[in-house]
């Protein structure tokens, strides 16, 4: 599916008139901005005073970690949680703990972050790249069933922008082919589909807590999520070097070192209760942004899906063919945006030999999505004049 644009609208669009004036301070809207609240930089600090003050003196994996990783596994309904470094070990340790080895191949998007494919690289397996869906920008469950082979071990669908993958149909076909889902949630905390988390789906999920994610905060640090006892047992040994955290320097394999701080577990704690608020902001502004740009779908603008049920609003991004002259249409009026991923991941230098040839090369979804998405402001930062202000400047372009 292709968002359809007349000729006259295209060029129209590629010389967009510039504002006459310089964009007055009070105009301006940044594209990202991570300033901590003045409550959140509080917290930081008593939490700070706390954990170094502690008799205990534990500052990784104490019982600030354990609390986390229980109340996470409570939100999320499933059994088991682990908390780790960072958004690409929770991946590489979920890779290693489905069976993932030297050889084996894993399916993971074209067209998402680098770390889909350099963690399948990492664990020593080869990445398979399969299409996205051109609207929805996520995996397409057929493109990536048609890419199984007998070497295949997993396959690793990504939550992407604002929309979850298609996580049933990713789930049948894999228990029908005999491979694992690791589902890449990174930005989906908070999200459901079904009435599922988002990160419940898969034989292991993730959420990232990299400061720009939904419940991003200010370091890095991770979680693996698993209804299975044997795969979260596994992840816990191999976040602290294959020691099973009863006896010290025994090691029962050759682990990572993944662990999380005590610090930013205290913090996490600290602010839970103020994880659905934060998503609600989020889901409300990218709200806005939908009702403002439905009508310019005819004029060649594809906005994000509507509706709750599998959004998880980290990102939002737009779709046009005239992307390029929108930015800088944005940026001539003081507004921030970003493209994420301008290169499918196969056509990354790092990746090019695992592009494939022939047909088997073809992702024209992944292409597209490269070509066309452009994200606007989204953070808990914005307030709600720099919405109406951003939404204003979008649609006046288009008009």
């Amino acid at each position: 599916m292709t968002t359809e644009t007349s000729p006259a609208q295209s060029a129209k669009g590629q010389a967009p008139a510039a504002p006459a004036a310089p964009v007055a301070a009070s105009d301006v809207v940044p594209y990202a901005h991570t300033r901590l609240p003045d409550t959140e930089r509080e917290l930081l600090r008593e939490v700070l005073y706390e954990v170094g003050t502690d008799p205990e003196q534990k500052f990784i994996l104490g019982r600030r970690t354990a609390e986390l990783e229980r109340r996470l596994a409570d939100r999320a309904d499933v059994r088991d949680v682990v908390a780790c470094a960072s958004g690409t070990g929770a991946l590489t340790l979920a890779l290693r703990a489905v069976g993932v080895v030297p050889g084996d191949e894993v399916i993971v998007p074209a067209f998402g972050a680098e770390p889909l494919a350099a963690t399948v690289l990492g664990v020593g397996a080869v990445p398979v790249f399969a299409d996205v869906d051109p609207v929805t920008m996520v995996l397409d469950p057929v493109d990536a069933e048609s890419r199984v082979t007998d070497r295949t071990r997993a396959v690793v669908p990504a939550h992407t922008f604002t929309t979850m993958a298609d996580m049933p149909a990713i789930r049948s076909f894999a228990r029908r082919r005999g491979i694992a889902v690791v589902e890449d949630a990174a930005v989906g905390q908070g999200a459901t589909l079904g009435g599922r988390a988002a990160g419940a789906w898969g034989d292991v999920g993730l959420y990232s807590f990299f400061p720009v994610k939904p419940f991003g905060m200010p370091g890095e640090g991770a979680v693996v999520l698993t209804d299975d006892a044997e795969l979260a047992a596994r992840v816990r040994r191999l976040r602290n070097h294959g020691q099973d955290g009863v006896q010290r320097f025994v090691h029962h394999e050759v682990g990572f070192n993944s662990r999380f701080d005590e610090v930013m577990a205290g913090f996490q704690l600290g602010r839970l209760e103020r994880a659905d608020a934060m998503i609600t902001r989020r889901a409300a502004v990218a709200g806005h942004y939908n009702a403002r740009f439905a009508a310019l779908r005819g004029r060649g603008l594809l906005a994000p899906t509507s509706g709750a049920d599998g959004q998880c609003h980290y990102v939002y991004a737009v779709q046009t063919i005239c992307r390029d002259a929108l930015a800088t249409h944005l940026a001539a009026h003081g507004i921030g945006s970003r493209v994420y991923y301008p290169v499918p991941l196969p056509r990354l230098a790092a990746f090019a030999a695992y592009a494939g040839q022939g047909a088997d090369g073809r992702r024209p979804g992944a292409e597209l999505a490269s070509a066309r998405h452009l994200a606007l402001p989204l953070n808990l930062n914005l307030t709600d004049s720099q919405v109406e202000r951003t939404a204003d400047v979008v649609c006046a372009f288009f008009d």
